[in-house]
């Protein structure tokens, strides 16, 4: 075999260990002045991942607020302003790579005024290094960053207690820093915590293992980041494919572009597309490099479909038999990030995955005190505020709550005026708790285009369940009007005209095309009861039997609220009809 080939191979096969190293991206928390720009400068340095151009300039330059010849605090901070003052005002990203794992670091400001820029750091984060001073201990900003951490479901914290130089290296003060962390986050309950004493300035367990601490036999910082488990971003195992663009280069192909958000999909899988619920298959999953047999969690893909249906951008592709929620009312946890307040009933713009709808905040259920981990009444939600809120949009979303899924989990709301992203959203839960599911079991759906249609997904187009209601017949009309409105399929049926012998066969069709069905009664048949009975079981519900003197409006009231506790998500369901 030539050298040459010999060379070429070996290189090929270098790329692919390099290709196949995990990616970690992790945040610095902390308060001011506890040194995570300067952490993150010693990492960088040590690990041999600074240019000697960088270096150099680093060396050259006239600030130097270290006691060394180096300030690693300027190989993060960039902007003009930092420097000069010292500070961290902007995320700084950097990446660099090891033998074992690849990493992207963000490192975010500590000052309270940059809140919202700590949280824009870490919303992609997979671990958090908290720095804890040695000489200071835990500060407000370390509390207010643990918990937009644990807020923004960062699995992993990895607790640095920095300056342990400036501490003597004592083994009780780093004892007395760990036992206060754990305090605090079991209060947050933060289980997978892992403190190491260090000293960003001297590099004493940063990269290489201290002499000055023999008492401590954990791992170095970096020991842990390339050893920690790397958690997926979604652990929704069912697919989620939000449409970003619909590629139709010609006649002969119509595909789906989007990033696969959950679960694995494959050729051949069943799939749904919300808001329609139309069913189909999967004919082939398109890349740049060609067609693939599966697509896995973050990987963009194009899926062309074995039928022609309607679908466009904002939409999604999901799972049969386990949708997503859909709805337009939900609650969510919000970091506040504009100058000018949250105001209930102001319009703004939503961005959910793909999908960009009008929403308001109704209300807002409490603000929270980060220091005292407590929440707080509030009827408007200053800059950096985190608070609980109840939102409507105008169109339903698809989501997973942000506690399973990062990405379809969360959203952004935008100003329509300035388009300034003023606040970032982790959705908690659907605020319709009277509302049911309805899921499509992907094992009743044939592959034929001429397929018979389900009850359930006539519930799913109607959006809400079958029943058939006995009702006085004096108000039967005005009933049937008031469901109607109510956005409801209803009809009116007359005792007088079925009986016995043909109500069943009347009521089986409606039944399966899923109406409310209203069987208008003066005294009612004995006879015409058991049928119904039989057909509806407990989905009948009797409103005749009722003294003579009646209450007209109560009734009607009774009448519309059993109806809307017959409702399941759809596609046809509009903000506010429940109210």
């Amino acid at each position: 075999m030539s050298t040459a080939l010999v060379s070429t191979t070996g290189f090929a096969e270098f790329l692919q260990r390099d290709i196949d190293k995990g990616l970690l991206r992790f945040t610095t928390a902390g308060s001011v002045d506890d040194g995570k720009s300067t952490l993150i400068g010693r990492l960088l340095h040590d690990a041999k991942a600074v240019y000697e151009d960088q270096l150099a300039a680093v060396k050259k330059s006239r600030i130097n607020r270290s006691s060394g010849p180096i300030d690693f605090s300027l190989l993060t901070d960039g902007l003009r302003a930092e420097r000069e003052q010292g500070i961290t005002i902007d995320v700084a990203y950097r990446h660099f790579a090891t033998a074992r794992r690849k990493f992207i670091i963000a490192d975010t400001p500590g000052h309270e005024q940059y809140t919202r820029n700590m949280a824009t750091g870490a919303s992609t984060a997979s671990l958090a290094v908290v720095l804890v001073d040695a000489t200071k201990g835990l500060l407000p900003q370390t509390r207010r960053h643990s918990y937009i951490a644990w807020l923004l479901g960062i699995p992993n914290l990895l607790v640095a207690i920095n300056k342990m130089d400036l501490a003597g290296y004592q083994e009780e003060v780093f004892v007395r820093l760990q036992k206060d962390f754990l305090a605090l986050a079991d209060q947050l309950q933060i289980t997978r915590v892992q403190c190491v004493p260090v000293s960003a300035l001297a590099g004493d367990n940063v990269v290489d293992r201290s002499r000055n601490m023999p008492w401590y036999s954990g791992p170095t910082l970096l020991e842990h980041l390339e050893t920690v488990p790397i958690q997926a971003a979604s652990s929704i195992t069912a697919i989620r494919v939000p449409v970003q663009y619909v590629i139709r280069p010609d006649a002969a192909f119509r595909g789906f572009a989007g990033q696969v958000s959950g679960g694995t999909i494959r050729s051949g899988d069943a799939v749904m597309a919300l808001p329609s619920r139309q069913i189909t298959r999967v004919q082939s999953i398109v890349t740049f490099d060609g067609e693939l047999d599966a697509a896995v969690l973050s990987q963009a893909v194009t899926l062309k479909l074995e039928d022609e249906i309607d679908i466009s951008r904002g939409d999604m592709l999901v799972s049969p038999d386990a949708p997503p929620t859909v709805s337009s009312r939900f609650s969510a946890m919000v970091v506040w990030m504009n100058e000018a307040p949250l105001q209930l009933g102001h319009t703004y713009l939503l961005k959910h995955t793909t999908r960009l709808v009008k929403a308001a905040v109704k209300h807002i259920h409490y603000r929270v005190d980060v220091n005292a981990l407590s929440h707080e009444s509030a009827h408007e939600l200053p800059m950096n505020g985190i608070a609980s809120v109840e939102l409507e949009t105008s169109s339903p979303l698809f989501f997973d709550s942000y506690g399973l899924s990062r990405l379809t989990g969360s959203f952004i709301l935008v100003d329509p005026l300035s388009n300034a992203t003023v606040g970032a959203g982790m959705i908690q839960k659907d605020h319709s708790p009277h509302l049911v599911e309805v899921a499509v079991d992907a094992a009743d759906v044939p592959n034929a285009d001429r397929r018979a249609l389900t009850l359930q997904e006539r519930i799913a187009r109607n959006g809400h369940r079958p029943a058939v209601l006995l009702v006085p017949n004096s108000i039967a009309g005005v009933a049937e009007r008031a469901l109607f409105e109510s956005g409801f399929q209803t009809i009116v049926l007359r005792e007088n005209d079925l009986s016995s012998a043909g109500v069943a066969s009347l009521i089986s069709p409606l039944w399966s095309a899923a109406f409310v069905v209203l069987v208008a009664v003066r005294q009612g048949s004995p006879e015409i009861r058991r049928t119904l009975e039989a057909v509806a079981g407990d989905a009948l519900v009797d409103f005749a039997d009722v003294a003579p003197n009646f209450d007209r409006n109560e009734l009607l009231e009774e009448i519309l609220a059993h109806a809307k506790s017959l409702r399941v998500r759809s596609a046809t369901s509009f903000p506010g009809e429940d109210d």
